[in-house]
């Protein structure tokens, strides 16, 4: 009840923001069962989207800001303190411990885990986990992973192609983009949910945006 009247009330302060800035296009769209903390901000302006959407499901914690044209998907959750610039997108089924800041136009991919006081400056792709100023690849989210449903089968796939992309050996010749592509042809690892990260990976570098966070041993 709690939950629902506190939604209630969010909504009623947007409508209030909307009417006094009816200049500004765009309106933002809160979904359903959706948890807001006290004195977190859920900026109403948007630049150059039409709607600001936050989806289904997400528990949205205390002093949390949510900036002008971001999209938020369903079934997050944001601990206290998480502060997204404009622009940022957040999938599905994400984590962030507190006092995590996210650079403007930066995507978190879903299932990611986003370790407390990580400034993340750059994408970060389906089922990672990052930690650090700036923020680094600490590997899959394991845990996140294990509790979202995901078969052995399916993480063992994952970890696979995850070493295969950001673990090379020490006597490897290969660049960061032979590895993507060859993993990418790959029949084994081009299945589902391998496909998926491969995907996000690949998306991070197109035009626009901002690349994905580094490995702490990146060197290529």
């Amino acid at each position: 009840m709690a939950a629902a009247a506190a939604a209630r009330a969010v909504r009623r302060l947007l409508v209030s923001s909307r009417r006094l800035h009816a200049n500004i296009p765009g309106k933002t769209i809160i979904g359903e069962n959706n948890v807001i903390g006290h004195h977190t901000v859920v900026g109403v302006k948007c630049q150059d989207l039409k709607y600001k959407f936050i989806g289904d499901n997400n528990l949205i914690m205390g002093s949390c800001h949510i900036a002008h044209d971001c999209r938020i998907g369903n079934n997050n959750i944001f601990a206290n303190s998480t502060l997204f610039a404009g622009h940022v997108v957040v999938e599905d089924f994400t984590h962030t411990a507190g006092a995590v800041v996210v650079h403007q136009f930066c995507h978190i991919g879903s299932y990611s885990f986003l370790g407390g006081g990580s400034v993340v400056a750059q994408d970060v792709p389906r089922y990672m986990m990052v930690a650090g100023d700036r923020a680094e690849l600490r590997g899959l989210n394991l845990e996140g992973l294990k509790r979202n449903g995901f078969s052995d089968k399916e993480v063992r796939m994952l970890r696979k192609a995850y070493r295969k992309i950001f673990m090379p050996t020490i006597d490897s010749q290969s660049s960061f983009e032979d590895r993507l592509a060859e993993s990418e042809w790959e029949t084994e690892l081009s299945e589902t949910p391998v496909s998926s990260m491969l995907e996000s990976i690949r998306m991070s570098f197109g035009q626009g945006r901002r690349g994905i966070c580094k490995y702490r041993s990146w060197n290529h």
